[in-house]
């Protein structure tokens, strides 16, 4: 039991299987958050442990994820181990200030953030499986990619899109590899994340690590669908993800 909560067997069955589905999803598009979190919430957990839990989960999904992508040859760690580093800083410093203030703020610009992403998704051209010009340099995104690790840590919902997103827009990756790239990061983020919560005891372990199994049987799953089908599917489920997302945290506006 942790802060007088204590999970049911069937509600552990039925989480594990959920998980598996926002793993599937979470691998191809992000946004697994999107179904997770109300999940959780649904079930009972207070607030902090419920996202607490869901990185727990999370990082499980990515992770698998992850190294499916860069077993496909869609990730180069070595490149990217300076950012890696950055983003693990970030999350970590956002998931300890998130345990100590109100995270209401950015409940109002996500929906902004993600409406715009979901724009240039679908009115972008460059939302291929081709490379493209890079617009910043390595060095030059670090800021990017600092900014959305701390943003994952405090917050959450959508990284995934935005990490993919700014790696076609303004590293110049091609869709697929884009995703792949934005699975490091995320998983990253996410080990930031659990580390922080952990130690904070704000994680259901006996959930947590069930949905953690149900999450690497989805990201894998996800995982090797998005790097059979590419961009063609990558993409639909992108915008689609984004539009749910944004929908879900504008009608919190009305309902809290």
């Amino acid at each position: 039991m942790v802060d007088g909560f204590s999970p049911e067997p069937w509600l552990i069955a039925v989480m594990t299987g959920v998980a598996v589905l926002t793993g599937f999803v979470d691998a191809i598009a992000g946004g697994g958050g999107l179904v997770m979190m109300p999940s959780l919430l649904a079930a009972g957990l207070p607030p902090h442990l419920a996202i607490g839990t869901n990185k727990l989960q999370s990082v499980a999904g990515t992770t698998t994820s992850f190294r499916t992508y860069w077993r496909g040859g869609y990730v180069d760690v070595r490149k990217n181990l300076p950012l890696v580093a950055l983003v693990f800083a970030g999350a970590a410093s956002g998931a300890y200030i998130v345990q100590r203030i109100s995270s209401e703020f950015l409940s109002y610009v996500v929906p902004i953030l993600l409406l715009a992403m979901a724009a240039y998704i679908i009115l972008s051209p460059r939302m291929t499986d081709e490379d493209a010009r890079e617009r910043l340099s390595r060095r030059g995104y670090a800021s990017v990619a600092g900014s959305i690790g701390f943003y994952d840590g405090f917050f959450g919902p959508g990284t995934g899109q935005f990490f993919t997103t700014s790696l076609v827009a303004l590293r110049g990756h091609g869709l697929t590899r884009a995703v792949g790239n934005a699975k490091l990061f995320n998983a990253t983020t996410n080990w930031a994340s659990v580390i922080v919560f952990a130690l904070g005891g704000k994680m259901v372990w006996v959930l947590g690590l069930c949905m953690a199994a149900g999450a690497m049987l989805g990201g894998y799953l996800g995982s090797h669908f998005a790097m059979k089908y590419g961009a063609r599917v990558i993409r639909p489920l992108m915008i689609v993800a984004s539009l749910g997302l944004t929908g879900k945290l504008i009608l919190d506006w009305f309902t809290s």
